[in-house]
């Protein structure tokens, strides 16, 4: 299964690639190098892990959560990058290392201090982290700790390979979202 998994990753990355390249091509027209950030992120156990992104953020703005930034630093491009999750994308090169899973908690930065204590509550870190999650789609972010590790443990206890599959084509197109909303009464 793993194999598979590999294979259909490689596959997306290479075909990913031309819209890669022309979206690295906009950030360094807009904002010059680097186009690619390298962040350190807490995986599994709190193991820190080095997670890949496309920089939608303006050179030197503080290592921080989304939204602890201005937005006047977020890059014009990076705003449509973001709107479309396209800055996500280098993260199949973490699913493909292991770091990280395609769905599951979002990896937290290892300065979001109240989110790990809250995390650590519900036991979080027993897992890996994911590109995409339950918190992300029912529209939680790391702006609210304790409703997001609720959130996530929530996801912990009820993970299935069919709670994946929604959690994967909500956020692609949305359907299911509020399915699972109600299901889990969130």
């Amino acid at each position: 299964m793993l194999i598979i998994r590999n294979l259909i990753i490689l596959v997306a990355l290479l075909l990913l690639f031309p819209i890669l390249f022309l979206l690295i091509l906009i950030i360094i027209i807009e904002d010059g190098m680097p186009a690619i950030f390298i962040q350190e992120r807490l995986g599994v156990q709190k193991k820190i892990f080095r997670l890949f992104k496309l920089r939608t953020m303006k050179k030197n703005t503080l290592q921080a959560g989304t939204h602890d930034v201005e937005q006047s630093q977020v890059l014009r491009c990076g705003k449509i990058i973001r709107k479309f999750k396209l800055d996500e994308f280098l993260q199949l090169i973490n699913v493909l290392k292991g770091d990280i899973n395609l769905v599951g908690p979002r990896p937290s930065l290892e300065n979001q201090t109240e989110l790990v204590l809250e995390r650590d509550k519900h036991d979080i870190y027993v897992i890996k982290p994911g590109i995409t999650g339950l918190s992300q789609v029912c529209g939680y972010d790391m702006s609210n700790p304790r409703e997001l590790a609720f959130v996530d443990s929530i996801y912990v206890k009820h993970q299935s390979f069919v709670l994946d599959f929604k959690i994967l084509i909500c956020t692609f197109i949305g359907i299911f979202k509020k399915d699972l909303k109600t299901k889990f009464n969130i």
